[in-house]
């Protein structure tokens, strides 16, 4: 019973992905021209870019709250959930360019929204290289805070503002209908929607994860450390 309390969400996450997958794989889609079954794909290449804008907010909320407060905890919370923000927006490019290619004949097409996507995305490969460039801890966590706040700030108008000022072929940018026409399809929202909370919550699981496993190797290399020293002190002289 303890155990159920425990981890009753990361249940419900399978559940929720378990039937996202088998639905949006076997229920009937609407017949839309060009898109035809790669409709599909809605299942999957939104709920996957959510769930990465939802992640990035978190990294930026924890780096406002080492800033705030200095705990290392925070940073460590920080980084972790844009390592899992950036693997879910790898997974969403991949989808997308799928998708590309069968409604618009192009993997990467020269449209502002992808190339605002792949800007972002520099951004937090700059982001981890930034990190990698200090030894001191705290001043590597300051430093790497404050350009995740101004990169997130930065992020969300390049894939979410920009787009929408000048002719975009994704759907809800330069003119076109967004995804909202498709609120009255039940085919599209009973799948669509769960998909939208079981990608957040499957990110949210792989980035405790990774904290956990990240402070097992703090501890492991801070015990390393500490022998070293004993080990030094104790060789005669």
């Amino acid at each position: 019973m303890n155990y159920l309390r425990q981890f009753w969400w990361k249940i419900f996450t399978v559940v929720i992905l378990f039937y996202v997958f088998i639905a949006g794989l076997i229920n009937p889609v609407p017949q839309l021209p060009i898109l035809n079954e790669t409709i599909r794909n809605a299942f999957y290449h939104p709920p996957l870019w959510i769930a990465m804008m939802t992640l990035l907010l978190l990294s930026a909320v924890f780096s406002i709250r080492y800033l705030s407060k200095g705990q290392m905890l925070d940073d460590l919370w920080a980084i972790e959930f844009a390592n899992t923000a950036i693997l879910f927006g790898i997974l969403g490019c991949i989808t997308g360019s799928v998708w590309a290619y069968f409604a618009w004949g192009d993997f990467w097409p020269n449209d502002p929204k992808t190339n605002g996507v792949a800007v972002g995305m520099l951004l937090y490969l700059a982001y981890f290289i930034l990190r990698a460039s200090f030894e001191d801890e705290l001043r590597r966590a300051r430093v790497s805070s404050i350009y995740n706040i101004f990169a997130f700030a930065m992020f969300i108008p390049l894939i979410m503002i920009l787009p929408r000022l000048t002719d975009s072929l994704h759907p809800g940018n330069g003119g076109n209908p967004g995804f909202n026409q498709y609120d009255q399809d039940k085919s599209i929202t009973m799948i669509i929607r769960p998909a939208f909370i079981g990608f957040t919550m499957l990110g949210i699981w792989i980035t405790q994860l990774r904290f956990r496993a990240r402070r097992v190797e703090i501890v492991l290399e801070e015990q390393e450390q500490q022998d070293q020293k004993v080990n030094d002190t104790s060789i005669p002289q």
